[in-house]
């Protein structure tokens, strides 16, 4: 086909450029389509180009410029004509692909130019402008998103959390890692921390370095929180082989400096801050309490100071420190004047149903969002050295929202929660493609569960299976609302929130079994993340009281002091823990000026209630 023969010279491509037009492209797209269903003649390729051609010759553009489109129409035309049935529909679905490319591109090139464009006047958790590191971070992680939803993931899956059905955490580390771990903090200073050669020299601050560097280098190989349980134990248990024990104001000093460089120091090259916690309260022994003391005064004394801070959960306990007469009993009710006048320390609850015989060594472990760990399918009980692989929290809302009747809510909850099961498994099957080495740290350094015997080149599935798979939920709260409206009464709604909580234990609970891994449901505090459910379904919805009102919805029934029904939400509360296998996080809202006494009788009924964590402030002071 000669150039003269041709009316046009150029064409438009879709971004609007003016390119010379080229007939051997059309012939290598139908080539290639030919030879996707078996074909492996060019020449035929050439031929059909020319009936292309003499087509678009006929449609007389009057000195206009076809498009990219027009011309690809014309193929598709083309091919159906003369017969090619198969080569054609090899060719729409090149170009069907090619389009969803280009689109994806495009949603991308949106989400970066919001980074690089409007982020830079935002700022992060602690108040400062968003560095290009942290851009650059963002914009990886909104790549690898991107991809895992195009590529990855079954279209059902990807479209439920599209559509705000359900939310996947973290997905843009969906093939790379996993969420967390309890850190069995004393094993590892007794070997030397593993990546030095020689156990640490007999001073505190040294050891409460290489504890820093421990965390950071882990989080390397993680994307959540990493928890220290028994802290105080862990550090008291040190200082007693010391042979110059550390005296009070050292102690002090380096706990002050230790804190403050965790808070100081990033996990990854976007500069997030360590998510880390501390879990203390319990240990007894003269160097335990001295940690414990040293740790609430430094919490007392940062109080709202905005600064990057570890999170810290105070554990209590019968015969340790939940009753006069307990040998940490004092330490307690500090801690509890410690939360009411800054927010900190959470409280975890040892003794839970079926836990009264836990030890240090294999007891429960919390996470500062609520998250338990201590049942196990296949290995002993205890929280220490596993976490959370992945997680789903589901919109009870929205379902609700969407179906206004219980029969069809339940009926359309199950198949939710099937679907959300099928997303936990096909990420725990992606993951377990992972070698003990593509995890340096987390695997390579024996810190997981499972990992102990693992070669560099092994998979990590077996280890993994120590881990838990968390189906979560939101809005129970809301989503009970819409069924019994504004003006709901106690007992109806209570009897619905039962019936929810039992359906969803039951469900979790056989999913397990039928899959032996640690799948277990969870409610926990809410994340940023979730703000999304609320505005997709305030858009498709409207505004409906008391549900879509809100910029979150609930993740607790939260106990104001003052309720007039306090007992029975306490209770409700309670149930819904004896549910949540994987931890529930309540939250208290105590009266203005209440003090330390106050606030212990209060938290002794959470307790009877077998509510297994809770946070603490007063009314001013509630967010």
């Amino acid at each position: 086909m000669t150039e003269c023969s041709f009316p046009f010279k150029e064409i438009c491509k879709r971004d609007g450029r003016v390119v010379p037009f080229d007939a051997s492209k059309i012939t290598q797209a139908i080539f290639k389509a030919a030879k996707a269903v078996g074909g492996e003649d060019y020449s035929l390729a050439e031929g059909l180009t020319g009936e292309v051609v003499s087509f678009l010759q006929g449609q007389q553009f009057a000195g206009l410029i076809p498009t990219v489109e027009e011309i690809q129409d014309a193929v598709e035309k083309i091919l159906i004509e003369k017969g090619h049935a198969r080569t054609a529909k090899a060719y729409i679905l090149y170009r069907a692909k090619r389009t969803r490319i280009r689109e994806a591109k495009s949603e991308l090139m949106d989400v970066v130019k919001d980074i690089l464009l409007f982020e830079g006047s935002r700022f992060d958790d602690q108040g400062d402008r968003y560095s290009p590191a942290e851009k650059m971070y963002r914009i990886a992680l909104a790549a690898s998103q991107k991809y895992y939803f195009d590529n990855l993931l079954p279209a059902e899956i990807a479209a439920a959390h599209q559509s705000g059905s359900y939310y996947i955490h973290c997905p843009g580390y969906y093939s790379k890692t996993l969420d967390s771990l309890q850190v069995d903090l004393l094993p590892v200073i007794k070997k030397g921390f593993g990546f030095y050669k020689k156990i640490p020299p007999g001073d505190i601050l040294t050891v409460l370095f290489y504890i820093a560097l421990l965390l950071q280098k882990n989080q390397q190989d993680l994307y959540g929180e990493q928890a220290l349980p028994c802290f105080d134990y862990a550090l008291g248990e040190l200082m007693r082989i010391f042979k110059i024990k550390p005296r009070g104001a050292e102690l002090r000093s380096s706990l002050h400096t230790f804190l403050a460089y965790l808070g100081a120091l990033s996990a990854s090259a976007g500069g997030h801050a360590l998510q880390c916690s501390l879990q203390f309260g319990l240990d007894h022994t003269v160097e335990g309490r001295e940690v414990i003391k040293v740790l609430l005064e430094e919490i007392i004394a940062r109080k709202n100071t905005g600064q990057a801070w570890p999170k810290f959960i105070f554990m209590l306990k019968k015969g340790a420190n939940l009753f006069k007469g307990d040998p940490n009993y004092h330490l307690y009710r500090q801690a509890l004047q410690a939360s009411l006048t800054g927010g900190s320390p959470f409280f975890s609850f040892w003794e839970e149903t079926g836990q009264a015989g836990a030890s240090m060594v294999n007891g429960p472990c919390y996470f500062s969002n609520g998250m338990k760990l201590f049942g196990n399918r296949h290995n002993p009980a205890g929280g220490k050295r596993r976490g959370n692989v992945a997680s789903l929290t589901i919109n009870l809302p929205r379902l609700a929202l969407n179906t206004r009747e219980e029969d069809l809510f339940f009926v359309e909850l199950d198949r939710l929660l099937r679907l959300g099961l099928r997303q936990l498994l096909h990420r725990f099957e992606v993951l377990t493609s992972l070698k003990c080495k593509d995890l340096p740290f987390l695997m390579g350094k024996r810190l997981y569960r499972g990992s102990e015997s693992l070669s560099p080149w092994e998979s990590i599935g077996e280890s993994l299976k120590n881990g838990l798979l968390t189906l979560n939920f939101t809005g129970l709260p809301e989503a009970v609302r819409v069924f019994t409206g504004e003006q709901q009464e106690e007992e109806p709604a209570a009897v619905l929130v039962a019936k929810i909580m039992e359906h969803l234990s039951r469900r979790v609970q056989s999913f397990a079994k039928e899959y032996d891994l640690n799948i277990e449901l969870c409610n926990l505090k809410n994340c940023s993340s979730l703000q999304r459910f609320v505005e997709k379904d305030r858009k498709e919805f409207g505004f409906v009281a008391g549900v879509t009102d809100k910029n979150f919805y609930s993740s607790n029934f939260i106990l104001f002091q003052e309720d007039a029904g306090l007992d029975g939400k306490i209770a409700l509360e309670g149930k819904i823990h004896q549910h949540c296998s994987a931890g529930h996080a309540s939250r208290a809202i105590l009266l203005p000026g209440v003090d330390a006494g106050g606030a212990e009788k209060m938290v002794l009924q959470f307790v009877e209630a077998g509510i297994g964590f809770l946070s603490l402030s007063t009314l001013q002071g509630a967010g």
